[in-house]
């Protein structure tokens, strides 16, 4: 059985219109530090992003930033962290996320946590990791996401032998033993980003 030591999240810079959701990320933030798992997220010190590591941080938590050059005035880089590595670009960042983290969590957020979620869920739908990823679907925010996979495979653009495995969980509190649940039995080496992956980063 593999143990979460380490949970990326991917959530927006900004804080979105509904108070749940900073809520979520403060809430979240404080049970990982509680259980002793460390964060990984983009780096900022605004929005959802900066909710989840200042309380990570604030309940004795370890968070480790990973944000590119380019980012680093825009987001304001949260120099409170344990560990801030700043990236060429943002191929470099998303390896590095990759890397460092043995599950994947998704906030709500915009375009950019969209993209961050769905790259993982590709290299998952081709075999290419077995990381857990989980929607924190939190007052509903995903669910039109989830009508669109759900649309995908009735139009069999998502094949059966090409699923998508995505977790869900509607309350913070679900989130953390979702993912432990979902990690038991998956091999050590899907910790490593598969070689032909990074060649093209």
């Amino acid at each position: 059985m593999n143990t979460i030591r380490t949970v990326c999240v991917y959530c927006g810079s900004g804080p979105g219109t509904n108070p749940q959701f900073v809520e979520a990320a403060v809430d979240f933030g404080k049970a990982l530090a509680r259980n002793n798992v460390g964060l990984v997220y983009g780096g900022g010190s605004v929005g959802l992003m900066g909710a989840i590591a200042t309380s990570t941080l604030d309940h004795g938590g370890t968070v480790t930033g990973i944000i590119p050059d380019f980012l680093t005035a825009r987001e304001h880089a949260l120099s409170r962290v344990q560990e801030m590595i700043v990236t060429r670009d943002m191929h470099e960042r998303k390896r590095l996320m990759f890397e460092r983290s043995d599950a994947f969590v998704a906030l709500p957020g915009g375009v950019g946590t969209l993209e961050e979620l769905v790259e993982q869920l590709t290299w998952q739908q081709l075999g290419r990791h077995s990381k857990p990823i989980m929607l924190a679907n939190i007052d509903g925010f995903w669910e039109p996401l989830l009508a669109l996979l759900a649309h995908m495979r009735s139009t069999a653009f998502i094949r059966p032998t090409l699923a998508v495995n995505v977790l869900q969980a509607n309350r913070v509190e679900d989130i953390l033993p979702k993912l432990r649940a979902a990690a038991t039995g998956v091999p050590d080496s899907s910790k490593q980003m598969p070689a032909d992956v990074a060649d093209r980063l």
